[in-house]
């Protein structure tokens, strides 16, 4: 059953040609917000049509909720049915490769022409990174199914710090192994970019953008941007590996997604994602944002104080 939103787009019979997975996450409600301003009309696959998250995507002009479970193939085949484009993403789980490969096989044989996927920087099949492993299987799935393709293989992001936002915020610290390991993250405005760009131009087909933005940081050097975008001090703990997987643990993640992400911060502390790379530039034609624009954005998550308005 259809969810069609009521707007101009869809007033004017102008039907999407472009399904979305993963809409409702970091990476997808700003892919969405990004079609919505372009004009485009997208359709979004979703579990529960009545959840929160897609009651707000159902708001935005142009924009058509159908059910599907990615455990079910058969529900995905029939949410691709008449689409051309496609964006690939799930969450990071045990199923995600399994639930991936389906989609592919399901796109193909829908008749779907192009699929852009979210992969991860250094995806590879030999990685001893779980996430990695798994990636680089969906991509090679992807490549044999004769598909067109983008892989967008952004490095950590930005916004992952809103994981943090309630010890920043409270405390002015946050923690995490890594040492003085450099990263080149990436704002996930960019991720989004590179992928509305990949979903409505032509050229970037059968290509791969490494995406980062525009310097490696020390998490150190995170910690003092957002000092001074929130007039607060702000300081990073290292701590060891054990203590994270504990933590994660602590707040009821599931075990194979924090040991995953032990196995990604090990990755980036073997200093494996410090490079600046040129992908953002490329799909979109512009340069990224850089982390201390992303601080001012985003300080009042971390506990900026509110600004005094003029009586």
């Amino acid at each position: 059953m259809k969810h069609s939103s009521v707007s101009a787009l869809s007033a004017a019979g102008v039907a999407p040609t472009l399904l979305i997975s993963g809409a409702t996450g970091t990476v997808g409600i700003q892919l969405a917000r990004r079609l919505v301003a372009q004009g485009v009309p997208f359709r979004a696959l979703v579990r529960d049509v009545n959840s929160a998250p897609a009651k707000a995507l159902q708001q935005l002009p142009g924009a058509e909720l159908v059910t599907g479970d990615l455990n079910d193939p058969a529900s995905v085949g029939r949410a691709l049915v008449g689409m051309k484009r496609a964006f690939l993403l799930t969450p990071s789980s045990a199923q995600a490769e399994a639930q991936q490969v389906a989609f592919v096989e399901q796109a193909r044989l829908a008749g779907v022409q192009h699929v852009v996927k979210l992969s991860q920087w250094a995806a590879e099949a030999e990685s001893p990174v779980r996430f990695l492993r798994y990636h680089a299987v969906v991509e090679a799935a992807i490549r044999a199914s004769g598909l067109a393709y983008t892989f967008l293989r952004p490095n950590l992001f930005m916004q992952g710090l809103l994981a943090f936002q309630g010890t920043i915020a409270a405390q002015g610290q946050f923690f995490a192994p890594i040492g003085e390991a450099r990263i080149s993250v990436v704002d996930v405005r960019d991720i989004a970019a590179a992928a509305a760009a990949a979903l409505t131009e032509t050229g970037h087909e059968n290509r791969t953008y490494d995406l980062t933005g525009p310097q490696a940081l020390t998490h150190a050097d995170m910690a003092c941007a957002l000092a001074l975008a929130t007039d607060r001090p702000v300081t990073f703990l290292d701590v060891p590996p054990a203590a994270m997987r504990g933590a994660l643990r602590g707040l009821g993640m599931d075990p194979w997604m924090a040991e995953g992400l032990v196995e990604d911060y090990a990755h980036y502390h073997r200093g494996e994602a410090a490079t600046v790379a040129p992908g953002v530039q490329q799909a979109t034609g512009r340069a990224p944002r850089s982390f201390a624009s992303f601080a001012r954005d985003y300080a009042p998550a971390f506990g900026a104080p509110a600004p005094v308005v003029a009586p």
